[in-house]
C-alpha cells in the first residue's frame, strides 16, 4: 500500500462539532462553533476548547472565564455551520438562528442553548497560548440534559439525539452502533462459533 508524506497538519478526525455559548461580564453574549475541543480528564471532569485570539468571542471567554459546550444534532446542523462562519460582531446569532438562551445552573454569565440536547457548563482554569489557537482548559461545573431523551428507567439515550460530527471539512451524522465498550473481549456464543469457522 503506497503512502504519501504530507507536511504537519491536523488530521485527527472525526471531531465533535459543538456550539459554544459565552458572555462577558456586562451581559454581551455570543455563540461560536468549535471543532477543536475534547475531553481532558474524568476526575475532576475537565475539557478544553481552542479558539483563535482574533475571534469575536475570545475576549468574552477570557473576561468571564465561562463557557457552555452545547452538543449539536442533525436538526441543528444549519445553525452549527452558520454560527461558525458569521461573526457575532456583525449579527445576533441567537435571533438569526432562532436559538433560545437558557440559564446555566452553575455559571454567572454564559447562557446555555436550550435547543441543544446536552449543555456542559464550564469554568476556565487555565489559558494556554499555543500559537494560532489558545487553549481554554476548563472544569465542568454542571451538565444539563434534555428530559425528552430519558428512557423509562431514567437513562439518558445520548445516541438517539442525532449527534453531529465534523470530519475533514464536512458535517456528518453518526452511523450505526458496532457494539458497546468492551464488546471485543466479551465471551459470547456467537463469537465462539465465529472463531471455529
Amino acid at each position: 500500500m503506497a503512502k504519501q508524506v504530507w507536511k504537519p497538519g491536523n488530521m485527527l478526525y472525526p471531531l465533535p462539532a459543538v456550539m459554544v455559548s459565552t458572555a462577558d461580564k456586562n451581559g454581551a453574549d455570543n455563540i461560536i462553533t468549535v471543532a477543536w475541543t475534547g475531553t481532558v480528564c474524568t476526575n475532576p471532569a475537565m475539557l478544553y476548547i481552542s479558539v483563535r485570539p482574533e475571534r469575536y468571542s475570545y475576549h468574552m471567554l477570557k473576561e468571564s472565564g465561562e463557557f457552555v459546550v452545547n452538543l449539536t444534532t442533525e436538526k441543528l446542523r444549519y445553525a452549527t455551520d452558520w454560527c461558525g462562519v458569521k461573526s457575532g460582531q456583525d449579527v445576533d446569532k441567537w435571533k438569526e438562528m432562532e436559538l433560545t438562551r437558557g440559564k446555566a445552573e452553575k455559571l454567572s454569565y454564559a447562557p446555555i442553548i436550550v435547543e441543544s440536547p446536552v449543555n456542559i457548563e464550564c469554568k476556565v482554569t487555565e489559558i494556554k497560548e499555543l500559537g494560532s489557537h489558545h487553549m481554554f482548559l476548563a472544569e465542568v461545573q454542571a451538565v444539563q440534559v434534555d428530559e425528552a431523551y430519558l428512557d423509562q428507567n431514567g437513562k439518558f439515550q445520548l445516541n438517539d439525539t442525532g449527534l453531529l460530527a465534523y470530519s475533514h471539512g464536512e458535517y456528518l451524522p453518526l452511523g450505526k452502533s458496532f457494539g458497546t465498550f468492551g464488546w471485543s473481549v466479551r465471551k459470547t456464543k456467537n463469537k465462539k462459533q465465529g472463531k471455529r469457522r
